[in-house]
């Protein structure tokens, strides 16, 4: 065997680690936890920027059902699938039909993106941006998957003030058949969103969703915040109204997040929300050690859960970092040298989002957690790739 990698900076031998965590598993029983899954370009296709993206239906599926297997809720259709990066709408539209589809046949939970994303990139009215989100709206119920309210470039350049945004959501809310998920998502994710919810001031946002949520409390099944702020986060979901969830989008401090920081009322008596459930992109690269994680808490066993996210956390952090828009290359690079797929490439041209260097700092990460259970495999197809970036093997 051949686990052997030269990097510019020495050699690493691969562990191949990670196949201690291979078992799947059922649907967890104290957190709801979904991944937001990525979706696998067709290498014969020309996927290059501004073409409509190509798929390879079978292993962007075959991915789904990998984290069906190991207990995880889907998430389609969300930014980690290359939403406003290389998946048009017309695809988007397709492909949650499809894992709808195949939801229904695994009996797996899924939640899909409602967006605006149909629009063409530039100005539009209230009213355009109202049309696009409830056509998407109808396309996700339709399909058979929950919603989850993404947020609109096209609205953040259209709402003038934060009743813009009540009156667009509230609309959506009241046409939904059932409760959505709401999405949070920060501008370190996506610039155009800068001022979200009609305010730059943090506090001020959260006002107007929280008055959003309390409006509408029976048609909000919960909310998923990716602001990476873990003091907020928590401020936040202790004042949702009972039954409302909050989604954890952030990929760096989620152990904490998802387990908790027991009972702590507030001066009204009330007791919020003391965890987080998870809506994550990092939960799709790091699936077979989050599930064992996810047991462990199910189980009570707080130090195994604790001992089998540490060596994940650097790694998300490392994936996740600035510019974090560009976190989807390392996903994807991720997925090909574990096996899931058999090629590095994504539409519209993004696996050139990440740097050499970013991605050989990766491997090692990915080795370190335990993620890459066929270290031979993997070693080949990472020798394969140095080499055509310069690094001698």
């Amino acid at each position: 065997m051949n686990n052997a990698v030269t990097l510019p900076r020495g050699r690493l031998v691969l562990s191949g680690a990670g196949a201690e965590f291979a078992a799947p598993g059922p649907q967890f029983t104290t957190r709801v936890a979904y991944a937001a899954a990525h979706v696998v370009a067709d290498p014969a296709a020309d996927n290059f920027p501004g073409r409509p993206a190509a798929l390879d239906w079978d292993a962007t599926l075959a991915f789904r059902h990998h984290l069906w297997r190991h207990g995880f809720g889907v998430a389609e259709a969300m930014d980690t699938a290359q939403r406003g990066m290389g998946l048009d709408y017309p695809t988007t539209r397709e492909l949650v039909r499809r894992s709808a589809r195949e939801a229904r046949e695994a009996r797996g939970l899924i939640v899909a993106g409602v967006a605006t994303d149909q629009l063409p990139d530039g100005p539009a009215t209230l009213d355009e941006v109202r049309k696009a989100y409830r056509e998407q709206l109808d396309d996700v119920q339709d399909a058979g998957a929950r919603p989850v309210l993404m947020c609109s470039r096209h609205l953040a350049a259209a709402a003038t003030s934060p009743d813009d945004y009540l009156s667009v959501y509230g609309e959506l809310l009241r046409h939904a058949d059932g409760p959505v998920v709401l999405h949070w998502l920060g501008p370190m994710f996506d610039p155009a969103l800068a001022g979200y919810w009609g305010s730059p001031d943090l506090g001020t946002a959260t006002e107007v969703v929280l008055a959003l949520i309390h409006a509408h409390a029976g048609k909000v099944d919960g909310i998923k915040v990716s602001l990476l702020d873990e003091e907020f986060e928590v401020a936040l979901r202790r004042r949702l109204p009972a039954g409302v969830r909050l989604y954890t989008g952030d990929d760096f401090h989620y152990p904490a997040l998802i387990r908790g920081d027991g009972p702590r009322p507030e001066p009204s008596g009330r007791v919020g929300r003391t965890y987080s459930d998870a809506l994550l992109g990092i939960f799709a690269a790091i699936a077979p050690p989050a599930a064992a994680a996810l047991r462990a808490l199910d189980a009570g066993d707080l130090d195994r859960y604790e001992q089998l996210f540490a060596p994940t956390v650097p790694l998300a952090r490392h994936i996740f970092g600035a510019p974090t828009y560009y976190y989807k290359t390392g996903i994807v690079f991720l997925a090909w040298l574990a096996g899931h797929q058999e090629h590095f490439t994504m539409v519209g041209g993004l696996h050139s989002g990440r740097s050499p260097r970013h991605l050989v700092e990766l491997l090692r990460l990915a080795d370190a957690a335990g993620l890459l259970p066929d270290a031979e495999l993997a070693a080949h197809r990472a020798r394969a790739w140095l080499t055509t970036v310069g690094v001698p093997q």
